[in-house]
């Protein structure tokens, strides 16, 4: 087997709106197709980053929370590359998202941060 790429990310999501709003509106992501499944009583809506990649943003009854941050097993955080860090850290705070301090990478030199979603998953931004 040789896996390609990553096909897409799925997050689920507490409340449908508030992360759809998070997604589209903060983060910018373009909506590819979004349905509601009624015998599952949840919403998908397929999200395109860079023209590239999918995020699927799903609903679904009482999902339960995540167990800590961040060490939890399972994905640990999903990350973005931009150009800018210190442009797309102040977008983020026009949005009244907190962020944490920039990092340097101490094997490559790049800077990243992260902020949180509005579930608490944890994302990292990666400068080019």
């Amino acid at each position: 087997m040789k896996l390609k790429k990553i096909h897409h990310v799925a997050v689920i999501c507490s409340d449908y709106q508030r992360s759809k709003n998070f997604y589209v509106d903060v983060l910018g992501l373009t909506p590819l197709s979004e349905i509601y499944r009624a015998e599952r009583d949840s919403y998908k809506l397929e999200l395109e980053v860079g023209g590239q990649y999918q995020i699927e943003l799903f609903s679904f009854p009482n999902p339960p929370e995540r167990p800590s941050y961040p060490e939890a097993r399972g994905l640990r955080h999903i990350a973005f590359e931009v150009e800018d860090i210190e442009e797309a850290i102040q977008e983020l705070i026009r949005h009244h998202i907190t962020v944490e301090p920039i990092r340097i990478d101490l094997q490559t030199s790049k800077k990243f941060t992260f902020f949180a979603d509005p579930d608490g998953l944890p994302i990292e931004l990666y400068e080019r």
